[in-house]
Order: structure tokens, then sequence, then C-alpha cells
């Protein structure tokens, strides 16, 4: 057994079935010998970076950590930016790299790269190989550090050192899985529940960091009559059906979501470093709960902070609070999320059939398709908005996707690594063009293995949240340098070996959405959408106000001005608006 052979069966004793990578000289010895097994697959992605994304989903997804692998220096960099939406979604992924022969680092070799500087920031630790007797004591550390910290780190084979004979194979055991809990003291617990049994009305921000205590929070916020607004992270645990959830507050959230959070005598905060200050009150008594420490206090002041799981801290909260009886707060706000949710219904109603078609007509439709366990990954962009306020992630349904890191390509490699890891269940990717087109390559990959992902591309010729961006600034949008210059995606589809269908008629989504759903292969539906479509945020301040009015007034002055693209971008947007 080699030091390559060794790896392979740590890896496979703690679980891992495939790992996304491209080939390469250094990773030779590594890739012979999966070809010899069985247990691990060796799932072989055009681009590094898709590999990446596609570990992120499975080490976000299963409760067991992601692998990716790339060869030395250039193969590794493609792989940072994937690995650094791990990092910020706190997902456990292992990435294997290779190296240059050891004889020849510091030479300034043939694709010789300073991986551990390079990766420095986005591991939480390196298992850098220099001998076969240091190889399992490392890589049995990188495991257990990713698995226990939810944390990206580096594994480094150089290729003489792969083929070597494997050392120390009796050090080799199952890794160490931490179900220790936090517990809070007792004094804090008996203060915080002082403050919220004496305040009028209390609101609940909730995070990803619920995950595992939503029954807990939920039993809290019945205690306390708290409308509940969630953060984005966390949609497949509050979603649209929950009771007293309000919706979503930040820049793609909804007023009830807002008013909850900003009008309350009392903010509870729930396992969220939530990053929008402009969305969090300045002079509110706030309370925050987190596991981590460094997240208490990061986002605003907070007058009493609790350092505890939130499972563990909610299940002793829970005694100590006194059921409130007055509830007008709550009803107020959760009668306005409703007549939110109906004007979200109405706006995605079918009949609504101006061409290009309104975006949210398709979310809506998958939303009342898909299936109750369906794992949605949701690109980055205006695919969000369409996708948070117009899709409901109830049941087993799952929603990840780049919501810290902010990254475009997230889409399509995403469920890749999903639909692996859950081969029984439906796996949806509610993509952009711009996105989609950054990406595509790997659909191969999805063609190859044959992946049943259904792939929605929402196809505006346009960066559309990159002109949202712009215009809240008070900037004219270059749309030149906005446009996407496409060709139609389901025809690329059926060229790959996959399947297709071109939307551009609303009559025919509903049925386009079925037959994506039935396909036994990857799917994309190409979506003709109207790039005018508006998306405001749940308050507008004088900032925002004046922002979008500036830039609108300058819209208005080059279309006059004989602008053609600025003409027709204005009478999108009316047309969309009207329709």
């Amino acid at each position: 057994m080699n030091v390559s052979e060794q790896l392979l069966d740590i890896l496979a004793q703690e679980g891992v079935k495939q790992i996304f990578g491209v080939a390469g000289d250094a990773l030779n010895p590594l890739v012979s010998a999966i070809g010899k097994r069985e247990d691990i697959s060796w799932i072989r992605v055009n681009h590094e970076e898709n590999g990446a994304y596609a570990a992120f989903a499975q080490g976000e997804l299963t409760g067991n950590f992601g692998v990716c692998a790339s060869t030395v220096g250039p193969g590794a960099l493609h792989l940072i930016n994937g690995l650094y939406n791990a990092k910020k979604e706190r997902s456990p992924v292992i990435a294997i790299t290779g190296q240059i022969p050891v004889e020849h680092l510091g030479t300034n070799y043939h694709q010789e790269v300073d991986l551990e500087k390079i990766y420095d920031d986005v591991c939480e630790y390196q298992a850098i190989i220099r001998s076969p007797e240091e190889a399992p004591r490392v890589i049995l550390r990188a495991i257990r550090i990713a698995i226990n910290e939810s944390a990206v780190c580096r594994i480094e084979l150089p290729a003489d050192i792969a083929a070597m004979p494997a050392a120390n194979t009796d050090f080799v055991h199952q890794v160490f899985r931490s179900k220790s809990v936090m517990v809070p003291p007792k004094e804090q617990l008996k203060q915080i529940a002082q403050v919220l049994n004496e305040a009028t009305t209390v609101g609940i921000l909730a995070g990803a960091g619920c995950r595992n205590a939503k029954a807990e929070v939920l039993e809290l916020a019945k205690r306390l009559k708290a409308p509940i607004t969630h953060s984005l992270r966390a949609s497949d645990i509050f979603d649209h059906q929950t009771p007293q959830v309000v919706g979503l507050s930040g820049l793609i959230g909804n007023p009830s979501g807002y008013q909850a959070v900003m009008d309350s005598e009392v903010l509870l905060m729930l396992g969220t470093d939530f990053p929008y200050t402009k969305f969090l009150p300045e002079n509110t008594k706030t309370i925050q709960i987190d596991v981590r420490a460094e997240n208490i206090g990061n986002r605003t002041s907070v007058d009493y902070g609790l350092h505890a799981d939130l499972k563990s801290a909610a299940t002793a909260l829970i005694p100590l609070i006194n059921p409130k009886q007055e509830d007008d707060f709550l009803r107020k706000l959760e009668d306005q999320f409703q007549r939110w949710l109906e004007d979200r219904r109405n706006e995605a109603d079918a009949e609504r059939d101006l061409e290009p078609l309104h975006p949210q007509i398709f979310t809506q439709q998958i939303s009342d398709q898909a299936s109750d366990d369906a794992i949605f990954v949701i690109e980055t962009g205006a695919a969000a908005i369409w996708a948070s306020n117009f899709m409901s992630f109830h049941g087993e349904r799952r929603m990840i996707g780049s919501f810290n890191h902010g990254s475009m390509g997230v889409g399509l490699p995403g469920a890749i690594g999903a639909q692996f890891a859950y081969p029984e269940r439906e796996v949806w990717a509610i993509v952009g063009d711009g996105a989609f087109n950054m990406t595509l390559q790997d659909f191969m990959t999805a063609v190859t293995y044959e992946l049943p992902i259904k792939i929605l591309v929402l196809n505006n010729s346009q960066l559309g949240f990159v002109k949202i961006e712009m215009e809240e600034a008070g900037l004219m949008p270059n749309l030149d340098a906005l446009k996407v210059n496409n060709f139609d995606f389901a025809a690329f589809s059926e060229l790959c070996g996959g399947k297709g269908i071109k939307v551009a008629h609303a009559k025919d989504i509903a049925g386009a959405i079925a037959q994506a759903k039935a396909s036994k292969g990857p799917f994309v539906i190409n979506a003709i959408v109207n790039s005018g479509e508006l998306a405001l945020p749940p308050k507008i301040g004088w900032e925002e106000a004046s922002g979008f009015g500036l830039s609108k007034a300058k819209e208005v002055i080059a279309a006059l001005s004989g602008n053609k693209s600025q003409w027709q971008n204005l009478k999108k947007e009316v047309e969309a608006f009207f329709d």
C-alpha cells in the first residue's frame, strides 16, 4: 500500500463516496489508486472551481465532509473560489492538492506555487505531507478539524510521496466526531429571561444556527408571542408555512420581516451573524445567542449575550419564560405577511403574460410542483430574489447557495454535488444566465454521469442584480457592460446529450417544469424573462430613494438624448411594472 492508497482508505472509512477533481501529473498516483476501488469514485469535472462547489454542496447537505482535488499550482489555484464559499458557509470540505516533488521545492520549479501561503486564509488547517511517516497523522488531523469545526482543510500530497510505501498504518483510526454541546450559565439565562418577560414586544431574528433547534425556537416564539424574521440561509428552516414566521429582512426582504426586527421593544438574535447593519435597529435592547462567541456584538450593539449551543440554550430558556397574552404586535405582522404572500402569488400568476416573461412566474411554478424533499441550489444575484420571495422551502426541502461569499457560479456545480449525495431526491438549480455561462462547461459532467438535475436558467441577457446595485448607488447602468450574449441554452443541453426546452410564453411554463421534473437526465429550462423586472428592498430610505431617483433621471436624459439601449431598458421596466 502506498500513501495515496492509505489516504483513500481513510476517506472511505469516513464515508466519502466521491472526489470531485481534474486529474494531473502530481495526482496520478491518487487517481490511479481510485481506479482500482469501488467504494470511492473520481468524478471528473471540467473546471476545478466547479469541483470545489460540488464538494461544498455535499459538506453543506450531508453531515459529512465533501472532497475535491486538483493537481499542482494552477489547478490548486482554481479551487480557491469554491473553497472560500465553503468557508463562508461553514461547510466542511477537504481539498486534496498535488505538489511538485519535494526535492524541487523552493527552486521556482515548473508549476511551483507556495500553496501553504495561498491557502492560509481559506483553510483552518493544512496537512502538508513531507514524509510517509507523518501522512496518516496529518490527514486524520485535517479531517478531524474539518468535521468538528465545520471548516475547509487542505491535504498537500507531493508527487513523489504519493507513490511511496505507506507508513504508520497502525495509527489509522476512526476520526473523532464531537457531539458535545455548550450549556449556558443559569445566571445569564435568568437575566435574559427577566428581560424577555418584562418586554411588551419581542422580535426574533433567526439564522442558520437554528437548523437543529427549530422546534425549540418555535416554542420560545410561541411563549413570547414573537414574530420570527429569518436570514436567507434559514429560509428552509422557517419557511412561509411555519407559524409566526413573517419573512426576510435585508436587501431582498419584505416589510413585515423588516418591521418585526426594527419595531420590537427587544430583539432576540438566534444563531445569526446577519451582516446588513442598515437593517438592524440602533437603539433597541438586543439579546444575541450564538455558539460562536465572536459573532455576539459583531453587527450591532448587544445588551445581553449568551455563548451557547442554540438547542440547549432555547431548551433551558423556555421554562423561564412566562407565556405572554398580548399578541397584537404578532398578529399585525402575520396579517401583513399573509397579504404580502398573496401579492406575490398574484405577481406570479401565469395570466400575466407580458413577453419577455416575468421571472417570478417560473420560481412560483417550481415551488408548486417540486417534491417536498427537493434540494434547491440558488444562484447569487437576482435568482435569489425570485427564489426567496416566491418559493416555499417547506417539508424536507433544502436550499443552499453562496449566501455569505456571494459568488456567482454555485448553481450548476452545487446541483451536481447534491445529486451525487442524494440520487433519489429532486435537485433544482435556479440560476441566472450570467452565472450559467460561467459554469456551463460542467453541464457535460451532469450528462456524463446521467444526473437528473433540473436547471432553470433565467435568461434576460443581462447581469440583473448588478444593474440594481448600480441604480441604488445613483449610477446610470452601463448596459453594454451588463449585457450577456446568450445562445439557446435548451439547444445547448440537447447538443450535450441532455434535455431542454425554451419557454417564451406563459402558457408553456407549467408544462416545461413538469417535463423537467419527470426527466431522468439533466434538463435545462431556457426561460426568456424580462430584464426590466424591479425588486425593491422592504424599506426605502432617503439614501435608496435618492440613489434610484438619480439613476432613473440619468437614464431618462440618456434616452431622450438618443441612447436606444437606455430607452429600451426604461420601456421594459415600465411594461414589467404595469403588467
